[in-house]
């Protein structure tokens, strides 16, 4: 015979505490003092005490958890992401249900679908496309939301969080010219994304100032092994170029093993920068230079946006835009010594990038 389950009550009775008190430890709609919450914590894991989400929705119209919606699992930077919003929405009391589209705009739509069945308190969404889900679109004034990456600031009217997707192009290009490098290859996920236009728009605006020449822009797709197939292909069919400036953190994967299946060396055969700069990307032989994302501080802003407007906050829709950074190592090299290039190894020996911001430990800043 199964045993009844516990009740709220039960656990305050064991806890020798208020129905109340148990109550605002589970659902953190008030402060609880650290040693009344332990020895709730302590009863309930004793009873085998699990909330009713379902009651407790019942009662207050809307569940205490935020809906996140991601393109890719397989993506460490969307998981990475997710890592952190997790950590402050347990903080602040909340749960969080985690979909992915597999970038798929009907599957998308499917999985906001069962999101908002939970009728969350609000959703941090990574579209799939430029094109804000229609779902979403109806949602905004009702539901408490925030778009993220994939998306151009002030194109919907959500708080959104991204990067300045042109100066990180920027950024990487004007390092690899300043390096004597021009033949130069934009390794991009897929082109009918904003942010990635808008990297290509950054480096080619830098090639083409500097070298009066435009840079080929290829697009590998989300998948790294597909984007190694892809990329190998283009090899094969072109003069190898000097230097590759990878998009994405797939994209990154992608150049390297085709590279790798072409025995071809890094850096002197070919200059690579890479995207995101995670650990692996220095934990190798010859360690990557690499753009560096904000990502704690993208997931921290978006939470704070959200918490805001779950908070009430009726403001207009406010683009927070963040800016990247440069990590210099290995997988780089200069070319040949020039004018440009001496000037360059001045700078990297005074700790700043090409653009005069530091190398490391640049402070990101929102617009």
């Amino acid at each position: 015979m199964s045993r009844k389950r516990a009740t709220l009550k039960e656990v305050a009775e064991r806890a020798g505490v208020s129905i109340a008190t148990v109550s605002n430890v589970f659902s953190g709609r008030k402060p609880v003092n650290d040693d009344l919450r332990i020895k709730v914590e302590r009863a309930a894991k004793e009873l085998s005490y699990q909330v009713d989400r379902a009651a407790s929705q019942l009662k207050s119209g809307r569940a205490r958890v935020v809906g996140v919606l991601v393109p890719d699992l397989d993506d460490t930077f969307f998981t990475s992401l997710i890592s952190r919003i997790e950590v402050m929405a347990l903080k602040d009391g909340y749960d969080v249900i985690v979909a992915s589209s597999r970038d798929d705009r009907h599957l998308e739509e499917s999985r906001l679908q069962t999101l908002l069945g939970w009728r969350p308190s609000g959703i941090i969404a990574v579209p799939c496309s430029d094109t804000v889900p229609a779902i979403l679109a109806r949602e905004v004034g009702h539901l408490p939301m925030v778009l993220v990456d994939r998306v151009m600031p002030g194109s919907v009217a959500a708080d959104t969080v991204t990067i300045d997707n042109f100066e990180a192009g920027e950024i990487a290009a004007r390092y690899l010219v300043e390096m004597g490098h021009s033949d130069i290859v934009l390794a991009a996920s897929h082109l009918d994304i904003a942010p990635i236009r808008e990297r290509v728009r950054g480096a080619t605006s830098v090639v083409e100032r500097m070298l009066g020449r435009t840079p080929a822009a290829i697009g590998l797709g989300s998948n790294a092994e597909r984007g190694a197939e892809l990329f190998t292909h283009w090899l094969e069919r072109h003069p190898l170029p000097s230097a590759v400036f990878a998009l994405t953190n797939v994209t990154t994967l992608a150049v390297l093993t085709a590279l790798a299946r072409q025995r071809i060396d890094i850096p002197e055969q070919v200059s690579i920068i890479g995207f995101d700069d995670y650990t692996w990307m220095s934990a190798r032989k010859t360690a990557l230079t690499a753009i560096r994302q904000p990502v704690d501080e993208i997931a921290r802003v978006a939470w704070e946006r959200l918490q805001a407007r779950i908070a009430g906050d009726a403001a207009d829709p406010y683009p927070s835009i963040l800016n990247t950074s440069l990590q210099v190592r290995d997988s780089t090299r200069r070319l040949v010594p020039s004018p440009v290039g001496e000037r360059l190894k001045g700078v990297e020996e005074q700790g700043v990038d090409p653009a005069g911001d530091a190398v490391k430990d640049r402070p990101n800043s929102i617009h």
